[in-house]
């Protein structure tokens, strides 16, 4: 196994997907706060809209990455990466200053449309970079997003505790977001030049390609396998500062280390599954990853706040789980999208990561929407329950892969 090498354009991939997190989560994390200001409190029904904000810049993540391929192909994956940044950081700047609930959510739909183009094109961007061991610097690259995780809950914790407030945490979330553009757009070193790959030089081409990945029913099975595994990653990310506020009486400071633990723990497993990761042992990670974390959320169910008499051990133990939590839901996504493409490498990979993230992102949107219209009815603790659910799909999927397609993978450890 080869040492690994980084230059210019890993660290800017890696600040796109740090960017990336800042502007997805900066909202969830202020949720509670931008929920009193705009007159949606979480507390008295307002979930749902709170939900809907996720299911909002869902929709546009998934109409941009419908249309980043063509963009790519027009001006290059380096550009458009450049680009993807601007409107982010834009969009999470506009959203800002909104007013009101009604304005948030157009200027969600520019931030999430930048966020559909990094999420379609950053993938395709490091493995053009490291053809070689793409499964390798994937997962590291990804490992970013849990590093922007970490600085926009820790910040954010710390400047809403102090009562400073939730339009900062936003516009501080866009501004850093903005300054990974330049390592994008600045002019190129003419001796180490984006190795920029063209796999579709026309739209007709682009959908011949298409049409061949959408006949191919193994690609579906994986695309289901992404949905679920989605949803249980971002369920957590999303919900777990205003579960422990609302059902621990979290301070913010105190909720936004529970978010932090997750992005340790996703830091964490997906720099160690890029190391150890082979292109014979990538359904292993993926399972024993499911199979781990499904106790842990079943935990999070359950456990109540007198479940311990030392109120910091009971935050500790949470943080605890947490943490172990990210660890788990760690390689689901960029793992995933990998296996998928070496297991089918007569299509095109660069469509490929890009459709994967597309059925991906809805994944995302619709259980975080999902939990929110439980947490109305139930309780957010009670709605938790939907996360087994989900892993054990996640399994399942994974295992009927096996079964189906033995002949495919029998170098596979669950063939």
């Amino acid at each position: 196994m080869g040492k690994l090498k980084f230059g210019r354009y890993d660290f800017a991939c890696q600040s796109a997907f740090a960017g990336y997190a800042m502007c997805s989560l900066s909202i969830p994390v202020s949720l509670v706060f931008i929920g009193q200001s705009l007159d949606f409190p979480l507390d008295s029904g307002g979930m749902s809209a709170g939900g809907m904000l996720h299911l909002t810049r869902s929709i546009a993540i998934v109409a941009a990455l419908m249309v980043c391929g063509l963009i790519a192909m027009r001006i290059g994956k380096r550009r458009t990466m450049g680009i993807c940044t601007l409107l982010m950081g834009c969009g999470i700047l506009l959203c800002a200053l909104a007013p009101n609930y009604w304005f948030m959510l157009p200027f969600l739909l520019i931030a999430g449309f930048g966020e559909g183009i990094c999420e379609g094109i950053a993938t395709p961007f490091v493995q053009d970079l490291h053809a070689d061991a793409p499964e390798r610097y994937v997962n590291i690259a990804h490992s970013y997003w849990s590093v922007g995780i970490a600085v926009c809950v820790l910040g954010a914790g710390s400047l809403l505790s102090l009562g400073v407030s939730w339009r900062y945490v936003l516009a501080g979330a866009g501004i850093l977001t903005l300054l990974a553009a330049p390592l994008f757009l600045w002019r190129e070193n003419p001796e180490r030049k984006y190795p920029e790959k063209t796999t579709a030089s026309s739209l007709p081409e682009i959908w011949e390609q298409s049409k061949n990945i959408f006949r191919t029913p193994r690609f579906w099975l994986h695309c289901l396998a992404m949905f679920m595994g989605s949803g249980a990653e971002f369920c957590l990310t999303f919900w777990s500062a205003a579960y422990l506020q609302l059902t621990f009486q979290a301070a913010a400071w105190t909720a936004g280390l529970g978010t932090a633990a997750i992005a340790f723990g996703m830091f964490f497993g997906r720099n160690f599954f890029g190391l150890i990761a082979k292109e014979n042992n990538l359904k292993k990670i993926l399972a024993g990853a499911a199979a781990g974390t499904f106790p842990l959320v079943l935990i999070l169910a359950c456990i109540t706040p007198d479940f311990l008499p030392s109120r910091t051990g009971l935050f500790a133990l949470l943080l605890g789980i947490l943490a172990l939590c990210g660890v788990g839901i760690a390689p689901f996504w960029p793992t995933m999208q990998v296996y998928s493409v070496k297991q089918l490498p007569e299509l095109d990979s660069t469509m490929m990561y890009i459709y994967l993230s597309a059925t991906g992102i809805p994944g995302a949107g619709f259980f975080t929407w999902i939990i929110g219209v439980l947490g109305d009815h139930f309780g957010l603790q009670g709605a938790l329950f939907l996360l087994p659910v989900t892993l054990i799909l996640y399994l399942l999927l994974l295992y009927f892969d096996s079964w189906k397609y033995r002949k495919k993978t029998s170098s596979d450890i669950l063939s």
